[in-house]
């Protein structure tokens, strides 16, 4: 046994065990106490009678000797008549009467002011008695005798060995059930424990799929559920792990496939047509950027997840860095036949920000609204001040998301659509990044209509270096 089942052992059943020891103790005790308080009163009644019986008699033995022959309960008690010098005289068993037994109840009672005491043990014999002696006195306070009643405690003793016995039988009952109870209870506890833990060492060893059996509906149970829902969502986590390096590794090959093809292109053709090198390095400037910015957001990733991405804040022109993220789309649009419609203000109040991040943030959504929109589509950018915050929406009328996905799409390594490049941890980084601003970035979407993102950042307080707290609105 170790474990739950010792604990309980030492700390619950060990309790009880002393707790029933306890009172079978003080029942004993109690008991035994009450037994031999009867007899005693018993004793003690009988004496009582003594004093008008042996009044103004004469013949102290002659009248002792009657009260022995009619004693009622000689059955059940030895009646001894001590003259006045101590000496046993006359005994209600018929014997010889013994004096070389101690008295001790007589020798009390000598010098006890109501003239009797009582006294319970062993006789040379070891046979257990209680004893009580009545001292008689006479008119002129001589001392006639005394008459000593003796009874045996064996029966007494039996009796009460018995109901200790019974008392005793009944505990070991109580125990016995006790222990079935608990060993039910216990094993209610640490089979699933048991369970749990073999499950966990599955899940631990990448096992993902492994579950636990919900036995009860309890704290167990509820424990059960969680671990369960754990293994699912590091199942869901270890698959989008997986998904994300096939997608970082195709997105990392595609690019380098193109450099090392036209490098070997334009190493065959010994450089001579010069349109072929012009397009050439081209390519590979724009698949290296391509590369660049795959692995910068793999690292800007990895520094938020560590903690580490630090921010240049400064003062910035918020429509400034928007714009020239637009620019930079614009080509591409054009190329792929898609239209950006960029409805500028003319003036917005400064933010606080870093003005390279926000601008990864603003091409990250642009390249995302133009990647899930079809040719001829159209992707709708405005920015507006609403009280303390400027609102930047980015809107297009692209695929969609599934409203099952939609909760999920800001998670890293997530990806609602698989056939489409991208690495999944895009809109998770520029979440952290605006997150980083004080702002916030919500995702609106309906299936085949088209997905809106809103991007609230604060504006720059008058007279201080500190962007504003944003408001509910916006």
């Amino acid at each position: 046994m170790r474990g739950i089942t010792k604990r309980w052992l030492i700390n619950t059943f060990g309790v009880i065990l002393i707790i029933l020891f306890v009172l079978v103790v003080a029942f004993a005790i109690i008991i035994q106490h009450s037994y031999y308080s009867g007899i005693s009163q018993i004793l003690n009644g009988r004496s009582t009678e003594l004093v008008n019986i042996f009044n103004d008699t004469d013949d102290f033995i002659r009248t002792a000797r009657v009260y022995v022959e009619n004693f009622p309960d000689k059955e059940l008690m030895e009646i001894m008549v001590i003259n006045e010098k101590g000496q046993a005289v006359i005994t209600s068993t018929g014997f010889a009467p013994d004096n070389q037994q101690n008295r001790p109840d007589y020798t009390a009672a000598l010098s006890a002011d109501d003239h009797y005491a009582d006294w319970h043990g062993n006789l040379s014999s070891g046979e257990n008695v209680m004893a009580l002696t009545r001292v008689l006195y006479d008119d002129n306070g001589e001392q006639i005798g005394a008459i000593r009643y003796v009874v045996s405690l064996e029966e007494a003793d039996r009796k009460i060995f018995i109901a200790i016995a019974f008392v005793c039988l009944i505990g070991v009952i109580i125990l016995f059930f006790i222990f079935l109870s608990s060993t039910y209870f216990l094993r209610s506890i640490v089979r699933p424990v048991q369970e749990i833990t073999d499950t966990a060492k599955r899940i631990a060893q990448g096992d993902f799929e492994a579950r636990i059996n919900k036995f009860y509906d309890d704290e167990i149970g509820d424990l059960c559920d969680t671990i369960n829902y754990m293994a699912g969502e590091l199942g869901t986590s270890d698959r989008m792990k997986n998904e994300f390096i096939s997608s970082v590794s195709h997105e990392l090959r595609t690019p380098l496939t193109a450099i090392k093809g036209w490098a070997e292109t334009m190493q065959f053709d010994g450089c001579q047509d010069i349109k072929t090198v012009q397009k050439g390095i081209s390519i590979i400037i724009k698949e290296a950027e391509r590369l660049n910015g795959i692995v910068e957001e793999v690292l800007d990733f990895s520094r938020i997840q560590q903690d580490r991405m630090v921010l240049i804040m400064d003062k910035i022109d918020i429509l400034a860095e928007l714009d020239e993220s637009i620019y930079m789309q614009r080509e591409r649009a054009n190329a792929e036949n898609k239209h950006i419609v960029y409805d500028e203000p003319e003036m917005l109040p400064p933010v606080i920000g870093d003005r390279n991040r926000l601008r990864q943030v603003f091409i990250n959504i642009i390249d995302n609204a133009l990647k899930y929109s079809a040719p001829d589509s159209v992707v709708n950018v405005s920015v507006e001040q609403v009280e303390q915050n400027i609102v930047i929406v980015i809107a297009d009328n692209g695929c969609g998301i599934p409203a099952e996905h939609l909760p999920k799409v800001k998670q890293k390594f997530y990806k609602a659509n698989q056939t489409v490049r991208g690495s999944g941890i895009g809109l998770a980084v520029a979440d952290e990044i605006i997150k980083l601003h004080k702002g916030t970035l919500t995702i609106d979407s309906i299936e085949n209509v088209g997905t809106t993102v809103t991007i609230t950042l604060p504006v720059l307080q008058p007279h201080t270096e500190e962007p504003a707290e944003p408001s509910e609105e916006g």
